[in-house]
C-alpha cells in the first residue's frame, strides 16, 4: 500500500504557529518559508536563485536520492471561489442552511444546486491567475505538470479561470483531468450535486474525463450525508491513484474546503481551513509499504 505523509518546515501553512484565519496565499509567497536548503551549497552558493528556484532543486534531488519505492510531490491545492451556496449559507445563517435551505435547488433570486461562481468568486479566480502570472515570472515558481478538478462547476470554473491564458511552459500546459473523487462532501445539499457528464462536457468540451466517469452522479444521496471517515477513505483512493500513475511532481488539485481539510488529514498535515480562492500547496512523502494497511472504522 501507499502510506503518505506530510513533510513540514517547508511551507508556512504546516507550522502550528500560522494562524489559518485571514491567511492570504498572495501576500506570502504561497507561504513558502524563506530559509537555506540542504543543496543550496551545490545549486546556488551565490544566493542569485529565487526561492522557489531553491525550493524546486532541493525536491529533485530528494526524488533522485530516495530509492524507487519513495517519491515526493507538490500538492497545489485550491479552493473554489464564492459560490451561491455560500452567498446562501451566509445570508440564511449555518443551521438553517444545514437543516432546510441546502436540501432546495435554489431560493427567487439564485439557484445554487451545483452552485456556479458569483462575481465575486470569478474575481478570487482571476486574483490566483494574476498572482500565479507573477510568480511564474519573478520568483519562477515551478508550474503544475498535472491538473485536476472536482466535477462540481464551481471548481471547473476556478480552475479555467485561473488557469488558462496563463504563459505556462510548453512542456507543462493546462491540460485539466476531471476527477469524481475530488467532489465536496456527498448527499443532501444540492450544492454538491454534480451536473451530467453531458453538460459538463458542453461547457468544458476540451478537457478530460478520468477513465470510468458516468454520465449521471454515482454518488449524490438526497437523505444521506457522506461522514468524514468515508470522506478520508475516498481522498486516499484519490491520492493513490494520483500517486500511483501519475509520474510527475507538481500537482495542481481544484477542489472544495471539506475535501481539502480531508486530504489534509489523510497526508498528515495540520487542520488549516482554507477560505473561497485560497491556495494550500504542501510537500508530500510516498511510500510504498509491504503488508497490511492501518485499518479505518469504515465498514465495507
Amino acid at each position: 500500500y501507499v502510506k503518505l505523509s506530510t513533510v513540514t518546515g517547508y511551507f508556512l501553512q504546516d507550522d502550528p504557529a500560522t494562524n489559518p484565519n485571514g491567511f492570504d496565499y498572495s501576500t506570502s509567497n504561497f507561504g513558502l518559508v524563506t530559509r537555506d536548503y540542504d543543496t543550496d551549497g551545490e545549486y546556488d552558493p551565490e544566493k542569485k536563485q529565487t526561492q522557489w528556484q531553491r525550493f524546486e532543486y532541493q525536491v529533485s534531488k530528494l526524488n533522485k536520492e530516495s530509492g524507487s519505492k519513495v517519491k515526493y510531490k507538490v500538492l497545489y491545492m485550491g479552493r473554489h471561489g464564492e459560490g451561491y451556496h455560500n452567498v446562501a449559507e451566509a445570508y440564511y445563517g449555518t443551521p438553517a442552511w444545514d437543516c432546510y435551505w441546502s436540501e432546495k435547488e435554489g431560493n427567487d433570486t439564485m439557484t445554487w444546486a451545483d452552485a456556479h461562481l458569483t462575481q465575486a468568486g470569478i474575481a478570487q479566480a482571476q486574483k490566483a491567475h494574476d498572482f500565479w502570472s507573477s510568480m511564474l515570472t519573478t520568483q519562477k515558481i515551478p508550474a503544475p505538470e498535472s491538473y485536476y478538478s472536482s466535477p462540481l462547476t464551481r471548481c471547473l470554473q476556478t480552475a479555467s479561470y485561473t488557469f488558462s491564458g496563463l504563459s505556462l511552459p510548453a512542456d507543462r500546459p493546462f491540460a485539466p483531468i476531471i476527477k469524481e473523487l475530488l467532489r465536496e462532501d456527498i448527499g443532501v445539499h444540492t450544492c454538491d450535486r454534480r451536473s451530467t457528464k453531458s453538460e459538463i462536457r458542453e461547457m468544458y468540451p476540451e478537457w478530460t474525463f478520468e477513465e470510468g466517469f458516468a454520465e449521471e452522479d454515482p454518488f449524490w444521496d438526497p437523505v444521506v450525508r457522506e461522514p468524514a471517515e468515508a470522506q478520508d477513505a475516498r481522498s486516499k483512493v484519490v491520492l493513490d491513484d494520483i500517486f500511483t500513475n501519475d509520474r510527475k511532481t507538481y500537482i495542481s488539485i481544484s477542489s472544495h474546503s471539506g475535501e481539502i481539510s480531508s486530504i489534509l488529514r489523510v497526508i498528515g498535515h495540520r487542520n488549516f481551513g482554507l477560505g473561497t480562492g485560497q491556495v494550500i500547496p504542501v510537500l508530500v512523502k510516498a511510500e510504498k509499504v509491504y503488508g497490511t494497511p492501518p485499518a479505518t472504522s469504515i465498514p465495507p
